[in-house]
């Protein structure tokens, strides 16, 4: 068969191309994926993983369930891991052309929102990290999906499919129940809420219920601990201004500056657009979830995974207006368009994939845009040494010594990195890594990682500076900060059963 025949019979159907297009991004992604190494959070992560649970003091159980998959099938691989983050945003890209289709949008309807879903810059960067916000994103659009199928087939049996992708969403991550606000808001202000008396839609909501029963039950058993961690981190981003700039920052971080237009012309669309005044509720959605996390303070990706369904509704406005429009000057605007959207993909790809060489000016200023390549650095640097701190002991303190570090991620990179050392698990207070306890710690020595000398020492009667972390490359990971001395404490100033109760810290 020849290449031209391949060719036609790989596009021959929209969905095909869709297909194709969501591979080779995930194709993009694979191939990128293992430049550097694990980032903190994704240690953390996988730490998790080894306990599993119907909850955590982060996030809910989803996230750490499917880092356990990972791990079981492929080790601890980084490129295996960060596969399922980019299989998910394939995924994504697929139901957001697919959303464009059921709105009535052609094949150029349905490109045009799948590549602007793609290259928005924090659906872009969950492909390149494990991390929930990843997952979050697929169960936003799977159910904005399932809703607008809702409203076109007004077959109320897909409230089922909603409340699971709903009920699934609030297992990855508590944001889900503002869209669920907005849902819920939209049916309020639309016809939409002629579906309020459909058994159907009941029969949802409990399915949703049900889905999330055991991660509430694991709150309640634990004091809704995940609340006062959400309270904690919630403060700390306000007064670091983390969420200040939060309307500006839709134009140009949830979604691609020259895409903007596009969103924006989805939300005429479903306003204005007597066509659009089926899917009413789409737009509604967005709105009322907009200032929701607006008034609450909330950062400015949370509303990331709003916007494919309405890059959605856009493309097929677009599609529409174009049509009406003389060939010449259709023809100026969509290649105006493509190549501004190659032109910023380009850049994006540039910016936020793992690719810039280790200490270059090009990593440097990659890093200062997206703020996580650095966290990605140093870890296997600080398991080493910690071996040689622990090297440097007297023979009886080293057959008998504990780790103790300052974070969930430093905890696991010691787990990860430290076996090839012979270390032992580092034990650590941070969110979940406290339920773990202080294990068959019964030493009186302890090194410490991620700790000030005050700190040290107000848990313990002597400490004394033994290292400092540091990676070759000369690159300071945020993440450690300056907490890089490392100590050799001895004489815990309380015993270990008295100290753990109260050694709990969110971070």
């Amino acid at each position: 068969m020849s290449l031209s025949r391949t060719w036609q019979k790989i596009t021959a159907t929209d969905l095909r191309i869709l297909l194709l297009l969501a591979l080779l991004n995930i194709l993009l992604h694979t191939l990128t994926n293992a430049q550097y190494g694990f980032h903190r959070d994704e240690l953390a992560t996988l730490e998790d993983a080894r306990y599993l649970a119907w909850g955590y003091v982060v996030y809910p159980p989803l996230t750490p369930l499917i880092a356990r998959l990972s791990l079981t099938l492929f080790g601890p691989s980084l490129v295996a891991l960060r596969f399922f983050a980019v299989l998910v945003q394939g995924i994504a890209m697929v139901l957001t052309g697919l959303m464009a289709r059921e709105l009535g949008g052609n094949r150029s309807a349905q490109l045009s929102a799948a590549i602007a879903a793609a290259i928005a810059p924090v659906a872009f960067a969950s492909g390149t990290m494990f991390q929930y916000v990843s997952f979050d994103h697929l169960f936003w659009v799977l159910t904005a999906y399932f809703i607008v199928r809702l409203l076109k087939s007004e077959d109320p049996r897909w409230c089922l499919a909603i409340g699971a992708a709903i009920g699934a969403g609030m297992m990855t991550k508590y944001t889900m129940a503002f869209l669920v606000v907005g849902i819920v808001g939209g049916a309020l202000l639309t016809p939409a809420r002629r579906f309020l008396r459909s058994p159907w839609l009941w029969c949802g909501v409990a399915l949703s219920l049900l889905i999330f029963l055991p991660n509430f039950l694991w709150q309640v058993h634990h004091n809704f601990i995940s609340l006062d961690f959400l309270k904690f981190i919630h403060a700390r981003d306000v007064r670091l201004g983390r969420t200040d700039g939060f309307l500006f920052a839709q134009l140009w971080k949830c979604c691609a500056v020259v895409t903007a237009p596009l969103w924006l012309a989805g939300l005429y669309y479903l306003f204005a657009v007597p066509a659009g005044k089926r899917f009413r509720l789409i737009g509604w959605m967005y709105v009322v979830t907009l200032a929701l996390f607006f008034f609450a303070k909330g950062r400015d990706y949370y509303l990331a995974p709003a916007y494919p369904s309405l890059f959605a509704a856009g493309a097929v406005f677009a599609e529409q207006w174009l049509a009406s429009v003389t060939p010449a000057r259709a023809g100026r605007v969509r290649r105006t368009f493509w190549w501004a959207l190659a032109v910023n993909a380009t850049l994006l790809a540039r910016m936020v994939l793992p690719i810039a060489p280790l200490g270059s000016h090009w990593w440097f200023v990659a890093d200062q845009l997206n703020g996580n390549f650095n966290e990605e650095i140093g870890w296997p640097e600080m398991a080493a040494t910690v071996a040689h701190v622990r090297d440097s002991l007297p023979p009886e303190e080293r057959a008998n010594f504990g780790i103790l570090a300052g974070d969930a991620g430093e905890a696991g990179a010691i787990h990860l990195y430290g076996r090839a050392y012979g270390l032992p698990e580092a034990i650590s207070g941070s969110n979940s890594n406290w339920f773990h306890g202080y294990g068959d710690l019964s030493s009186q020595t302890v090194i410490t990682v991620g700790f000030h000398r005050d700190d040290a020492d107000e848990i313990f009667a002597s400490c004394q500076l033994a290292g400092h972390l540091a990676n070759p490359f000369g690159i300071q990971n945020s993440a450690v900060g300056d907490y890089t001395d490392l100590f050799i404490c001895r004489q815990p100033r309380r015993p270990w059963p008295v100290l753990w109760p109260h050694f709990h810290w969110f971070g």
